[in-house]
């Protein structure tokens, strides 16, 4: 395809996922970003990178503030411009589209952007007061919702309107599960049967155990350049020739449709004019499944099925690695573990990873064009990017 790229990544990092005790965020990035400079040797940190873009949800976890910095400290990028970006679940999608402004407006030639979260240490009921700041302060979070009873509304509304199953949910679990043994860096390295999936505790109906995602710590990042230098850095880079971002509303109840996320289908349809890419020409995917219901949504919203044939295209193992469109070969949120600024960044690594070839295991054979698919809330931002082999 022809289309000219808008950046290129010339490397990525992504720290080890899972509950990393006695690290902080700080010493997470500095593991994402070691891998990423290793990976690049002609690339030379303190002279070649200009600004960093960083994603993270949160203070409340860590009690830190003015992260950018921090984390550029840790990286050794000092005294260049840190930015912290802040779109809850989406935050580090939300930095490498700022990171494509910066570089695309001429003000800079290579930057790197990135998410980090740090959560483990943190009770249950802690992770999830905090995590619930992203959804709507007088009406939802006062009123004692909580993301898991925001999803679990979708996912009942899903199997009212198109006869989506509490097994095609469980389905979606197993296969990312699956996945996520063949990921060294995943947190959850297990496989689970669909019966384990289906009789899980329940958390909120009809979401069980099985059909959320992790409390994890974890770091990413990506170093991107103009396209016209990328080959001085690398002869593998890749391109992203597409970005779209869209916002809704904050809370649940304000939407017209629970069935689909607009955010979502309005992000996909600006990354896919932009790239000249359609659905169907998209070789991997990596979509944010917080629940197992957001990846069937994201199945429909990007444009992967028809609306409300997401449950047919898990039920007909067409996600599944060595399917017809193979989504979170890194095991996803659900297996890999989310922590939640590192989660966009993290799926813009697993792409590149399988566009030059390097995913080992769980390698898309012949993949030529990815997408990601990065979520904040219950849908009040997302961004989607897609990107092509060089």
């Amino acid at each position: 395809m022809a289309t000219k790229p808008l950046v290129s990544i010339v490397s990525a990092g992504l720290s080890k996922f899972g509950r990393r005790e006695g690290l902080m965020c700080r010493e997470l990035f500095a593991e994402a970003t070691k891998e990423a400079f290793e990976r690049c040797p002609n690339l030379d940190p303190i002279q070649d990178v200009e600004a960093l873009f960083v994603g993270q949800m949160g203070e409340s976890y860590e009690h830190q503030g003015h992260t950018g910095p921090t984390l550029a400290d840790w990286s050794g990028l000092l005294p260049k411009p840190a930015i912290r970006i802040e779109s809850a679940c989406a935050s580090s999608g939300s930095a490498l589209r700022t990171g494509i402004y910066a570089i695309l407006s001429g003000l800079h030639k290579v930057v790197m952007v990135g998410g980090v979260e740090k959560m483990t240490h943190r009770t249950t009921a802690e992770v999830t007061e905090y995590l619930a700041m992203a959804s709507d302060f007088p009406f939802e979070q006062w009123n004692g919702i909580t993301f898991p009873g925001l999803y679990a509304l979708m996912a009942t509304a899903h199997m009212h309107k198109y006869g989506t199953t509490e097994e095609n949910l469980a389905q979606v679990a197993v296969k990312n599960h699956h996945n996520g043994t063949l990921n060294p860096k995943a947190h959850m390295q297990k496989e689970i049967t669909l019966e384990k999936a289906l009789t899980s505790k329940m958390v909120a109906s009809p979401l069980k155990l099985y059909d959320c995602s992790l409390i994890t710590d974890g770091a990413s990042c990506l170093i991107l350049t103009a396209p016209e230098i990328a080959k001085q850095y690398t002869d593998t880079p890749v391109h992203i020739i597409g970005s779209g971002q869209a916002s809704d509303t904050i809370g649940l109840y304000e939407r017209e449709e629970l069935t689909s996320l607009k955010a979502a289908k309005v992000a996909a349809k600006q990354a896919y004019k932009m790239s000249g890419v359609t659905p169907k020409d998209v070789d991997v995917a990596e979509v944010h499944d917080c629940f197992t219901i957001a990846e069937i949504l994201a199945y429909e919203d990007l444009g992967f099925c028809e609306t409300g044939k997401g449950g047919n295209l898990i039920q007909n193992g067409e996600t599944e690695l060595g399917g017809k469109i193979p989504v979170n070969p890194s095991g996803g949120l659900k297996s890999k573990g989310h922590p939640v600024g590192a989660t966009g960044t993290a799926q813009a690594y697993e792409i590149y990873l399988q566009l030059t070839g390097q995913a080992d295991k769980r390698q898309v054979t012949g993949a030529e064009i990815g997408l990601s698919h990065n979520v904040g809330g219950s849908g009040a931002t997302s961004s989607v990017h897609v990107y092509r082999s060089d």
